[in-house]
């Protein structure tokens, strides 16, 4: 039997899938897409989305327990159930919803995992299909660890659908997953441990904020332990034991759970990607600048699983309408990194946009470094919390801002306006002229830019 024919196959059907899918489709081409879990990615039903629904009620309980004797009398009781019922209302339809949506669209739908077994052929569903192209966008999955006890190790999906809240729990890895969901377990009263090989945390942000995050979960009862090594996890009668070495000696503690939250990798190990020619390696599926695979024309990656992305869900939409557009119309539109802000949905908010000091630092002549502790400003003591900082990167020659980093309740928010000055260039005198609400976080930005380091 002849295998049946694509013009276009997606693998994956997050954002990035998604876009480059009703893109094609609605040109006319004939499309298909597989995912081997449910429709709709993982920002949707298993990451950005139900976790920030989850984490407002943790920053309720903290911003309860920072007001009290001050106006709130009792601290409030969080109904974990109803917790998750909440969350569901926001994840449950979105894969009904997603297939709904592009099968309308005339897109075939697939459920599993595709392999590759040449440069323009697949199996999925025990079938052969072939295309003309193929869109890779399974995004990133739990890194694997591999020692005596993995096995027992649990993931992001599993904190997400918690039936009820741990006693206590250790985190292995302390970056977004382990600092945010630490945060979130520490909060609403369960003890937490994460473990760390590095000497810090969210080794991606400033050092300098990232010490007050630290002081500031470790004030709520997160214990860290850094510069350590887990050796192995075993399963006791409720509990597990985790033994870890720091400094030569090995030690051990007893946990109720233990979250792998080591960090996250391309999704590729199912697509026996060598046999359609695609190469890639720990970075993800290797691209050019029209997201197209570097060794195999006929295979475009969009989305975290492309060595040029971050895993950030407008990249990932942003890269899809391009890899969209060039196999529609042949590769005319090419990726260029935006300015995109991070932020760690901690309490507070640490969030990031542009360069660190170390990049301005080496990539500009001369830099203005506007740091300090405003834990004494109003927004700070209106909260009352001990935790607001911030370091504001300038270029000395143009007054432009090259870097920015934030720790505060409203950071998260307050990030983008510094961003938005520095897409469209200002000056810092420019940006101080501007008039925004007050009191506002967005407002303290001006008065940061007076306080040279």
């Amino acid at each position: 039997m002849k295998p049946k024919h694509y013009d276009v196959f997606i693998i994956g059907s997050g954002i990035a899938g998604q876009t480059a899918a009703k893109a094609c489709a609605q040109s006319g081409m004939s499309v298909a897409i597989a995912d081997k879990r449910e429709y709709g990615g993982t920002c949707a039903i298993r990451g950005c989305d139900p976790k920030k629904v989850m984490l407002q009620f943790a920053d309720l309980m903290q911003h309860a327990k920072q007001l009290k004797n001050l106006g709130v009398a009792e601290t409030p009781k969080i109904d974990w159930k109803a917790v998750q019922q909440f969350k569901s209302q926001f994840t449950d339809a979105v894969p009904i919803s997603t297939e709904k949506n592009l099968s309308e669209l005339g897109i075939d739908l697939y459920h599993q995992s595709p392999k590759f077994i040449s440069s323009s052929e697949i199996e999925v569903e025990g079938k052969t299909i072939s295309a003309e192209k193929f869109v890779i966008a399974t995004g990133y999955v739990p890194r694997t660890l591999r020692f005596e006890g993995a096995e027992f190790l649990q993931n992001s999906d599993d904190i997400l659908n918690l039936a009820e809240l741990p006693e206590s729990a250790t985190f292995i890895g302390a970056g977004y997953v382990g600092m945010e969901f630490g945060y979130m377990l520490a909060s609403l009263g369960c003890k937490v441990t994460i473990i760390e090989r590095g000497d810090r945390s969210l080794s991606a942000f400033d050092a300098y904020l990232v010490h007050m995050a630290e002081k500031s979960l470790a004030a709520i009862g997160v214990d860290f332990i850094f510069n350590a090594e887990t050796i192995s996890v075993e399963l006791l009668n409720k509990n597990h034991r985790v033994t870890y070495r720091q400094s030569g000696k090995e030690h051990t503690l007893k946990t109720r759970v233990v979250y792998n939250t080591s960090g996250r990798v391309p999704a590729i190990d199912l697509l026996d990607l060598d046999k359609a020619n695609i190469k890639a390696d720990e970075t993800g599926i290797h691209v050019n600048d029209f997201m197209q695979s570097e060794s195999n024309p006929n295979v475009y990656a969009c989305g975290d699983v492309s060595n040029k992305s971050l895993p950030l869900t407008p990249l990932s939409g942003l890269q899809g309408f391009i890899a969209g557009h060039n196999l529609i119309h042949g590769n005319e539109k090419s990726f260029e990194h935006p300015l995109v802000p991070s932020i760690v949905f901690t309490h507070p908010n640490l969030a990031s946009v542009g360069c660190s000091e170390a990049e301005a630092t080496s990539r500009y002549k001369s830099i203005k470094i506007f740091k300090g502790d405003a834990s004494s400003w109003y927004n700070a003591k209106k909260n009352h919390t001990d935790t607001y900082a911030y370091k504001i990167l300038v270029n000395e020659r143009t007054d432009q801002i090259v870097g920015a980093h934030l720790l505060s309740d409203g950071a998260n928010e307050s990030i983008n306006s510094l961003a938005l000055a520095m897409q469209n260039e200002m000056t810092v005198a420019a940006f101080k002229k501007m008039i925004f609400t007050y009191p506002s976080y967005t407002n303290d930005l001006k008065s940061m830019l007076k306080n040279l380091d």
